[in-house]
Order: C-alpha cells, then sequence, then structure tokens
C-alpha cells in the first residue's frame, strides 16, 4: 500500500516570533508551535508541514496573504537555496532585536537566572562582506532548481564550485556572487572554476570518489594579505601546477598559494599535508597592534572586526588591574589570552588542540609576550587539582568553550577554586544558560553583552560576567 501523506496545510497562521537554527514561529491551531523555514515574524501565510513531533510541527509557507514590515528585499539571487544566509529578508535591526531575544530568553528560561539590564546588542558595522575565510566545494553533478529539471532546455555542463545544499553531503550549488568575503574572493573563485572548464580540469565526483578539484579554501585578513589552498583528489603535477600557475599569475596579490592532495573520503585537511606552492604559508592578522600568524589549518575567529569588539567586552569585563592571575579556558590559538595579556600579571590558557597551542606559542613569541603560558590537553583531564597546584589558584577564569559549552567536570573545578570573576564567552547562549545555572548558587550575573559576529545568519554571540555571591 502507498504510504499516507501526513503533511497538512494550516491557512493564515500568524508568524510570532523568529527562534533558533533561524526558524520563524508561529502556533497551530491544536495549539503546537510551527517551525517555519522561509517566513518572517509578521507575515500572515499558509503552511505545509514537513515534519510532525509530539511537541511541534515544521513547515514552509506555501502562500503569502499578507508579507510583515520587517521584511527587506535579499541582496543575493542565491538567497532561498543556499542555506548560508537564512536572514537577509529580515531587516537587520529586526535580526539584532531576535538574536538579543534569544538570549534573554535562554538565559531566563533555561538558566532561570536573575539578569541584570541588558545593554544592547553589538550589532555589526559591515551587514555584508565580513568574514574572513570561505570554504568552496566542487562538484561534477550541480544542484538543479525544480524549474530546470522541469525544463526541456540543454542545461549545459553540470559541474559547481559552491555550497552544499543544507542536508545534502553531495549536492553543491554553483555560486555566482557570494556576499560573504571581500574581493577578490568572488574573482579567484570565478577564475579558478573558468580555468578548470577552459583546461578540461575535472571536477570531484563524490559519490564515485574521483576528479581533479575537491575544494578551495580564501582566508583574508585585515592587514590585506590573502591566502588560498586549493585541495586536490586526483595527484595530477601537470595539471595541478598549470591551475596555480595561473592563479599567481592572474592574482599576483595572494600572499599564500598552498595546495593539499587528500584522497580521503572526508575533505578535512587537520590530518593532511599543506603544501606552499607559492609565497609564504601563512599570512598575518593584526588586532590592536598585536599580530597573529595564521596558518592553512590555523582558528581564528571568522569576523575580524567583531572579534575585536568581543575581545574588547571580554577585557572590560575582566576589569583587569594588573595583579591578577587569568586561567584562559578553550583558549584556541591564545588570541584573548594575548588580548588580556598586558592588563594581567599572568595569563595561562588551555586548549584540546596541539596545533592551536603551537600557534599560540609562536603568536606570543612574536608578540614579544612573555607572561602568558600555553598547555595542551582534553579540558575535563588537564584542569584538576594538580594543574591548579603547580600554577596557582586564578583570581579569574575566562572561558570561551565550544557549542556544546563545557563539561560539567570543568563546572565543577571552577566551583571547586571559586576564582572572584568569570567572564563566560559563548556562542551558544542555551548552553551557556545550562552551565550558569550550574553556578548559579555561587556567582551572580552581573553583566550581559550580546554581540553580532554573523549578520544576515540567527548566529550571535554573548559574554557574561560572573562575580561571587
Amino acid at each position: 500500500m502507498p504510504r499516507k501523506n501526513r503533511r497538512q496545510v494550516f491557512e493564515k497562521v500568524t508568524v510570532t516570533d523568529a527562534g533558533a537554527k533561524g526558524k520563524s514561529i508561529a502556533k497551530a491551531p491544536d495549539g503546537r508551535v510551527i517551525f517555519i523555514s522561509n517566513a518572517v515574524p509578521g507575515d500572515v501565510v499558509d503552511v505545509q508541514t514537513t515534519k510532525k513531533r509530539r511537541a511541534y510541527f515544521e513547515a514552509k509557507a506555501v502562500h503569502f496573504h499578507e508579507y510583515s514590515d520587517k521584511r527587506t528585499a535579499p541582496v543575493c539571487e542565491h538567497f532561498g537555496v543556499c542555506g548560508g544566509c537564512k536572514w537577509q529578508h529580515m531587516a537587520y535591526e529586526h535580526q539584532l532585536f531576535y538574536k538579543q531575544n534569544e538570549v534573554q530568553n535562554n538565559l531566563l528560561r533555561i538558566g532561570g537566572l536573575e539578569l541584570p539590564e541588558m545593554t544592547p546588542i553589538l550589532g555589526s558595522e559591515k551587514k555584508y562582506f565580513y568574514r574572513n575565510k570561505m570554504e568552496f566545494s566542487f562538484s561534477n553533478s550541480r544542484w538543479l532548481t525544480p524549474e530546470e529539471i522541469a525544463s526541456d532546455e540543454d542545461l549545459g555542463d553540470r559541474n559547481a564550485l559552491g555550497f552544499h545544499i543544507p542536508g545534502m553531503w553531495d549536492k553543491i550549488l554553483d555560486i555566482k556572487k557570494c556576499h560573504l568575503q571581500e574581493d577578490p574572493s568572488n574573482s579567484i573563485r570565478l577564475e579558478i572554476r573558468s580555468f578548470a572548464l577552459n583546461n578540461d580540469l575535472s571536477f570531484f565526483d563524490p559519490r564515485n570518489q574521483n576528479g581533479l578539484l575537491r575544494t578551495v579554501m580564501i582566508r583574508t585578513s585585515s592587514t590585506g594579505e590573502i591566502m588560498v589552498v586549493i585541495q586536490f583528489f586526483e595527484d595530477h603535477k601537470e595539471k595541478r601546477e598549470a591551475l596555480l600557475e595561473h592563479l599567481k599569475e592572474c592574482f599576483p596579490e595572494i600572499t599564500s598559494l598552498q595546495f593539499v592532495i587528500n584522497q580521503k573520503q572526508n575533505d578535512t585537511i587537520y590530518d593532511q599535508e599543506v603544501i606552499c606552492y607559492a609565497g609564504r604559508d601563512h599570512i598575518f592578522e593584526e588586532m590592536e597592534g598585536l599580530k597573529f600568524k595564521i596558518n592553512a589549518k590555523s582558528f581564528y575567529q571568522t569576523n575580524s572586526d567583531q572579534a575585536y569588539e568581543l575581545y574588547k567586552v571580554a577585557r572590560d569585563f575582566a576589569g583587569l588591574t594588573g595583579e591578577e592571575l587569568v586561567y584562559d579556558l578553550y583558549t584556541g590559538t591564545g588570541t584573548i589570552a594575548q588580548f588580556v595579556a598586558s592588563k594581567a600579571k599572568k595569563v595561562v590558557g588551555v586548549e584540546a588542540v596541539p596545533e592551536a597551542i603551537e600557534d599560540a606559542r609562536v603568536n606570543a613569541q612574536l608578540n614579544q609576550i612573555d607572561n602568558v603560558e600555553f598547555y595542551v590537553g582534553d579540558m575535563k583531564n588537564v584542569f584538576n587539582k594538580d594543574f591548579i597546584q603547580t600554577h596557582g589558584t586564578p583570581d579569574l577564569i575566562i572561558t570561551d568553550p565550544p557549542r556544546d559549552g563545557m563539561h560539567k567536570d570543568v563546572v565543577q573545578q571552577i566551583l571547586n577554586i571559586l576564582p572572584s570573576k568569570v567572564v563566560y564567552v559563548s556562542c551558544n547562549s542555551a548552553t551557556q544558560a545550562r552551565d550558569l545555572a550550574l553556578m548559579d548558587d555561587f556567582y551572580k550575573v552581573s553583566r550581559v553583552q550580546a554581540v553580532d559576529m554573523f549578520p544576515q545568519t540567527h548566529h550571535v554571540e554573548n559574554v557574561v560576567l560572573l562575580e561571587k555571591r
């Protein structure tokens, strides 16, 4: 028997809010929440459900009765298909409102916290072209629109250089212009695509695992330097060098031109050798006189301008006098540690990724900072009683964990030593709220500052200052 279609249509639904993962929110007639993928608060729409769960529906707007006054025209021709900038159709001031609202709701509802008056979210001066790192994938079978599929026309070549369609590992949307990274990013990507097509360089086939060109990463810095890293699947020296030489001639401004030959199932490069073809194997980022050496595998905040604002907030919340021992947990490449070092007696950074700690030590030496030390290891194992006895009890802890938040053992260790202040930087206010709830008996939330690092998306950073009760 054919499976019964369980999709439902709800008519003239008013969209009331925007929630996690970029979805907008409405209520179904039975009171269940509807998460809608393509609407803005204030829209009145008919929706068709795509998933049904006990407590909620997921749905797509299929007809618009009224358009919200919060809407604006998306600038990108790929909006709605590419999943990268889900809020382009919402005016920026409203994006900021819903981001701040999400942070506040998470801290109140998940954390159950008593909050001070929140200062307004720190918006980004750049609304587009703010990213310093982009990664694009090649495919010999690009994503086709429903109109193309229905058409009888010859679709031409099926090669693509762009982004994965959300939820589809083998489908790539061919990108004509991306509004996330400043030029010459678009020019470099389009020139690579053009040269490959004109010279019969094969695009990667993700299903059959063959083809020459796999990915390209472009990094730019506030100092004007550019890094390009092309990942090849097949090891074909003549074709590889033809492309690299062409790029070198077309874009003499490229500071670092590198390549990887990766024949694994996945395209991560962290376990691969990165080979420098021309220029240096790194570029430099600069912030408040500090230089940070960035290689192909380095982590660095992808919005340089807003990273500076974020770190200034963290330093301001810390309120350092020059006499404090500071622990910087989840230090990454040590950017925050070095940023606050001039205001502290000593900073100790801890991070699980060995390459990141190597970068941190190199950068500290480069910046002639001698009051920072960096240690590598799993946080829940390294940050223990012996570590604290060896390095001293901190006066302040700065913590900037990944999206999952801090491990419960790390939270407990903070509570064991009870530093006078904790500055908690988070890219996920839900897990931040969970962690803060565990500390609520011992610490009060004194200050909260949301920072928008990623305009046109739902992502938001948040900084909280905890002080001992």
